[in-house]
């Protein structure tokens, strides 16, 4: 018998396997923790500082996902739970230490080193993006985010790869790139609202979509928009296209995934 996909492989014989989990857990930076909370009658609420996580599962069993930030030091880590109104406890886990390789390109001078007009237009849009990437709305309980790739073609450029422009180290590369020609699709890996489209200074013409609980994803560089603020996409549908606006060496889509308001790795959300 051949298993679904979803189903990992059977270790011993004769024993059904367990199914794969989405997103998968590793608890490095630019990962995903997945922290189990135990069972309790109403979701519990929970926090990393004063930023709320998306905590899925049931009454039997839940469980809290938690971005670890590219930037977090490797060691100990600790998120606040609070579960059916009982007093705040402290939740830790450990984030093991990852090394990223780093990345060299050449793009317009005007993109590294900024006038002073465009560093205000810089400004500008990273006080309006930072209200955007705090969006946090209700989410069903269901533990499954499993992304489809949004567009076909090969990965051009890897998650948190420490990136040199034209011999300046910048930050770290918060997304995944996928190379394809100007005008192809890009559709949606999993059903959500657009919260915000614009033409940015770095990312050129982006939408984000929310997934609810603070599961936003994030699409730039686009040659087209199909969408508005407030639409409501379902998986697998349109809604932009990709270009080669903004700062970039050639059309491709930067897919960007983010919990808790942090950018993590979109390979841990997708099948290999």
């Amino acid at each position: 018998m051949t298993l679904p996909s979803a189903w990992g492989a059977t270790s011993q014989a004769g024993k059904v396997p367990a199914p794969v989990v989405w997103p998968h857990k590793l608890a490095v930076p630019g990962g995903v923790a997945r922290l189990s909370l135990g069972p309790a009658a109403a979701r519990p609420l929970a926090f990393t500082g004063d930023v709320p996580l998306l905590v899925v599962g049931d009454a039997i069993e839940w469980t809290a996902l938690v971005g670890i930030p590219l930037a977090a030091a490797p060691g100990a880590a600790s998120i606040t739970v609070t579960i059916d109104g009982d007093a705040p406890q402290a939740i830790g886990y450990q984030v093991a230490s990852k090394s990223y390789r780093e990345q060299r390109l050449t793009v317009a001078p005007r993109t590294v080193d900024l006038s002073p007009e465009d560093e205000a237009r810089y400004e500008r849009e990273r006080v309006h993006l930072t209200a955007v990437m705090a969006t946090f709305t209700e989410r069903g309980t269901e533990a499954d985010l499993h992304l489809q790739v949004p567009v076909p073609g090969r990965r051009s450029s890897s998650f948190g790869l420490r990136r040199v422009f034209n011999g300046q180290a910048r930050n770290p590369h918060s997304g995944m790139d996928i190379a394809a020609a100007t005008g192809t699709p890009v559709r949606a890996p999993i059903a959500g609202r657009v919260i915000d489209t614009g033409d940015y200074f770095f990312n050129g013409n982006t939408v984000w979509l929310d997934h609810g609980g603070g599961f936003l994803t994030m699409y730039c560089h686009l040659s087209a928009i199909d969408v508005k603020t407030g639409d409501e996409v379902n998986t697998g549908e349109r809604f932009c296209a990709v270009g080669a606006t903004g700062r970039v060496t050639g059309p491709h889509l930067h897919w960007g995934v983010m919990l808790n308001r942090t950018m993590v790795d979109p390979a841990l959300f997708i099948d290999a």
